[in-house]
């Protein structure tokens, strides 16, 4: 279905990650090519399959929020508060000083993939011990997927829509492509949105190191994530947040907002295959991508540049390279495929949230950030993957791919700001 109704532009941008606790560090990094995967410090290994992630270094919770409140939210939850509020401040946003119906008319569509896993862990430890009296009265409002959007809309007096998408990896994208449809056809004038996952704990590693889905290079780390390499075994547990505040143009031009992109389509679909593993074929990928062209009106041939999914799965990298060349053909050669995912690991539920804040940022600075830990060519991902080193090219339109466990997949199309 083509595109209707306002156009909706990104005014303000957030991001704790692996290579920052900013956007502009976070984007250093990226363009870099560092890599934010190391030995576990945020507790022992000892004992795990995998004992490496990419952690956030030097991440305090109490540097942004009060004791009393970074006691009471679950890692997931001060992730989002901390993006949202950067992505608030970077809009030129001061909600305090607002009026009310205006803040009536400002969603918060922020999701995460699983949740408050840690307070999960740590309230069964306690009523395994001691029983109902030993449980937090917090334990549910700190663990449930919807809890980061209602604390964020707490703390800025956002009363618009207010729900959180869940959908494994792709969640980012469809939070982010939900606020876009929302505000185009009218439902809210702005919104906060994006992805949070705080998943590096003992839990959490070995939950996917049972399936077989991380890498296991412990001797190796920052060379683990390698997508599109021919030795590439599994992705890198990461961990998270990023934030957009959107808009419509109208909103933005009247309120002389710093317009970063526009975003013009999203393209979603179901595998419908198995559980964890794509389409060998692409099938659902082809439909996602044929979809966000189709809605954001655009051919093939006006893509430079795709931030692919690329979490360094055998399965997943040869499959999502079969797509982008069923659905751009020859052109599929002749643009910018990059895998971040190289440098930050996954984020999961955050993934497609920092991913489109990369994609934006190569849209305003004309830079491609790379995959780095490439060694080995794979004849069946012969695509231009940008390895090991950015590359300057003019990007005018881009995408950013998502896809998830369950089959999800998504893609939104971002352009650089025209009048």
């Amino acid at each position: 279905m083509a595109r209707t109704g306002r156009r909706v532009v990104v005014t303000g941008m957030g991001a704790v990650t692996p290579l920052g606790l900013s956007v502009d560090a976070y984007w250093d990094g990226l363009v870099e090519g560092q890599s934010g995967a190391a030995t576990i410090e945020s507790f022992d290994p000892e004992g795990l399959r995998v004992t490496f992630a990419c952690e956030l270094d030097g991440f305090d919770p109490e540097d942004y929020l009060d004791a009393k409140q970074a006691r009471r939210v679950d890692p997931f939850s001060q992730y989002a508060l901390v993006t949202a509020e950067q992505a608030v401040e970077d809009a030129g946003l001061a909600p305090a000083s607002m009026p009310q119906d205006e803040k009536d008319r400002i969603g918060v569509i922020y999701g995460t993939g699983i949740g408050g896993i840690q307070t999960f862990r740590d309230q069964t430890e306690e009523f395994i011990e001691g029983g109902e009296k030993r449980t937090s009265p917090f334990f549910i409002p700190m663990l449930i997927p919807d809890i980061a959007a209602g604390q964020i809309a707490m703390a800025h007096g956002f009363r618009g829509p207010n729900h959180a998408m869940v959908s494994a990896c792709a969640t980012g994208n469809h939070n982010i492509g939900d606020a876009y449809r929302m505000i185009r056809e009218g439902d809210m004038e702005a919104a906060l949105c994006g992805g949070t996952d705080a998943c590096v704990t003992r839990l959490g590693i070995a939950g996917f190191a049972s399936m077989r889905a991380l890498s296991t290079r412990n001797d190796d780390p920052a060379r683990a994530s390698r997508p599109f390499d021919a030795k590439r075994d599994g992705f890198v547990m990461g961990e998270g947040a990023g934030a957009l505040f959107v808009e419509s143009l109208e909103r933005a031009k009247a309120r002389g907002a710093d317009i970063y992109a526009e975003i013009v389509g999203i393209g979603m679909s179901a595998d419908a295959h198995h559980l964890t593993a794509p389409d060998p074929e692409g099938g659902g990928v082809c439909l996602a991508l044929n979809r966000v062209l189709d809605n954001a009106e655009i051919e093939p041939t006006d893509v430079d540049y795709i931030n692919a999914h690329g979490t360094s799965t055998p399965l997943g990298d040869k499959a999502e390279t079969k797509a982008l060349k069923k659905v751009f053909g020859d052109h599929a050669h002749e643009l910018n495929v990059s895998s971040t995912k190289s440098m930050t690991g996954h984020l999961l539920g955050a993934a497609g949230a920092i991913e489109a804040i990369a994609t934006i940022q190569a849209l305003r600075h004309d830079v491609v950030p790379p995959t780095i830990n490439y060694e080995e060519a794979d004849p069946d991902c012969d695509l231009d993957y940008t390895f090991n080193e950015a590359e300057e090219r003019s990007v005018t339109l881009a995408l950013s791919n998502a896809f998830g466990f369950g089959g999800h997949n998504t893609s939104l199309a971002l352009r650089a700001y025209e009048e």
